[in-house]
């Protein structure tokens, strides 16, 4: 089962958000926004308290986005997923082992069909759909690429989760503390 089974992967925005996620019951979590300077230190944590981090590739103050921060990433900070809108990121975290996320932004028709072609080119591991709250398109995806999804964004109610997951997403991410909070009830 993807991510052990949780539902809901916490999104940190911050130090403090992720101190909550490391320190919290859930094995798995995302890292949105960080500088460079606190990578590793922060990796060496979540691997002591034996958590799966997956990092926002695009979100990395004073790094690049491309396929060099990228090999970056993998050889020497190794979060358990890369995140990212950008196809090379998502080749070279494929290319080193590490769980690649393909993040997509549907904004209207032509977009999801250009996130289609990327998708093609990419075979990411997990597609992110933002905004999550379209439930059709989520299956709609699902359905069209047989690549498992994570929603995310505008997602604010334990309704609103349960109706991505009900239409086939794996996981739903989050930075509502609401939200983290309802669902660690499921985890403890």
């Amino acid at each position: 089962m993807p991510f052990e089974g949780q539902r809901i992967l916490p999104a940190a925005k911050s130090m403090k958000q992720f101190e909550a996620i490391i320190e919290g019951p859930y094995t798995y979590g995302v890292m949105l926004e960080t500088h460079i300077a606190q990578l590793q230190s922060m990796m060496e944590r979540a691997r002591r308290y034996e958590k799966n981090i997956l990092l926002h590739a695009d979100l990395v103050q004073g790094l690049k986005n491309d396929e060099y921060a990228a090999e970056y990433l993998c050889q020497h900070i190794r979060p358990a997923g890369l995140i990212s809108t950008r196809a090379s990121i998502i080749q070279k975290a494929k290319q080193k082992g590490i769980t690649a996320i393909q993040r997509v932004f549907l904004l209207d028709t032509h977009a999801l069909e250009k996130s289609y072609q990327l998708l093609a080119k990419t075979q990411p591991d997990y597609i992110e759909v933002l905004p999550g709250v379209i439930p059709h398109i989520i299956a709609e995806v699902s359905e069209r690429t047989g690549i498992p999804i994570i929603a995310g964004g505008l997602i604010r109610t334990p309704e609103e989760v349960e109706l991505a997951l009900g239409v086939g997403a794996a996981a739903v991410t989050t930075s509502n503390a609401d939200l983290i909070k309802h669902f660690k009830k499921s985890l403890t």
